[in-house]
């Protein structure tokens, strides 16, 4: 074999292989995004593909079991049973009522096994209310200014 036809194949060999690698990556990789209420309209293969869900983790349903947490999702009425098998540690936010985004696979048993969640608390970002009248400010008593604190302070 001549050292051109050599490094045609060679060259070739590696192509195929990085090609092959990345769609193996890329199909693994991708995420659908459904709601609880569409998990029951799922069926076959788009069952038991990778998904994200999301929803309002329900009061009270947060239990540590060897291995992982367990919790239920909800959403519009409709409950979702979620056991958390990831290695990070579960967000500071998660809690009761938080919001989370959860990814991984619907198992045979109606019961979703995560390997990641993100939360945040609706309440963190919210706005402050606003003040009414009568209301002290922040560095004001209800009688007036702090007397301690300079004006203009």
């Amino acid at each position: 074999m001549k050292v051109r036809s050599k490094f045609l194949v060679g060259s070739g060999i590696i192509v195929i292989t990085l090609v092959s690698l990345a769609y193996v990556g890329f199909t693994q990789s991708k995420t659908y995004y459904h709601t609880i209420t569409e998990l029951s309209t799922l069926n076959g293969v788009s069952l038991h593909q990778r998904m994200r869900v999301s929803g309002n983790v329900k009061n009270g349903t947060i239990s540590h079991v060897p291995g992982g947490v367990d919790f239920v999702l909800t959403e519009q009425g409709r409950d979702l049973r979620v056991s958390y098998v990831g290695r990070d540690p579960l967000p500071d936010t998660f809690k009761d009522g938080a919001q989370a985004l959860v990814e991984g696979k619907m198992m045979s048993d109606n019961r979703f096994e995560a390997e990641q969640v993100q939360a945040k608390c609706a309440s963190k970002y919210e706005a402050a209310p606003a003040q009414t009248p009568g209301t002290p400010q922040p560095g004001q008593t209800s009688k007036g200014p702090d007397p301690a604190r300079p004006p203009g302070s």
